[in-house]
């Protein structure tokens, strides 16, 4: 099951040392991180990075309880960014060590994201002259490509599919 929007808020906050046994957040610092965490969601989703994130019309819209879509492997460089971003508005002061693992976390997902698309040879060129009939099932030229939507994004966007 993915992570919530609101468990992805209070890591977040947690990394801020602002969140846990010791402090409650009121629903309003809630609602703040979910802006915020929206509007980081809508930008990475601007600069082509798709995570399955959904990104809500209207602000209003957005609901804490609502699942994330997030993959597993895109969980832990989202809420550490979502720190950073929030920080700044609690007056905190992130170590050297969290900024550090939300950029390589950021980096894993676009490296994951940007694995590219194995070129794929029309049905109309032939194998070759070395071509054994016995690999290929005596069909001298190359299978049809695969034109599937899946792992195929469009417009040249990174996407990240769960695994």
């Amino acid at each position: 099951m993915a992570w919530t929007k609101r468990q992805i808020v209070e890591q977040a906050f947690e990394e801020l040392a602002l969140a846990g046994y010791v402090f409650d957040l009121t629903p309003e610092e809630l609602q703040s991180g979910l802006r915020r965490l929206d509007t980081m969601m809508a930008t990475w989703e601007g600069k082509g990075v798709r995570v399955g994130y959904p990104i809500p019309s209207n602000p209003d819209e957005s609901d804490l309880d609502q699942s994330s879509g997030l993959p597993d492997k895109a969980v832990e460089a989202v809420y550490l960014n979502l720190a950073i971003r929030l920080a700044a508005s609690f007056g905190k002061v992130l170590g050297p060590d969290t900024k550090r693992s939300a950029r390589e976390g950021y980096d894993t997902l676009l490296w994951a994201a940007a694995q590219p698309i194995e070129q794929q040879q029309p049905d109309t060129l032939a194998r070759g002259a070395g071509n054994k009939p016995w690999r290929t099932n005596n069909q001298p030229f190359f299978p049809r490509p695969d034109d599937s939507p899946l792992g195929i994004t469009q417009g040249g966007d990174l996407q990240i599919s769960p695994e």
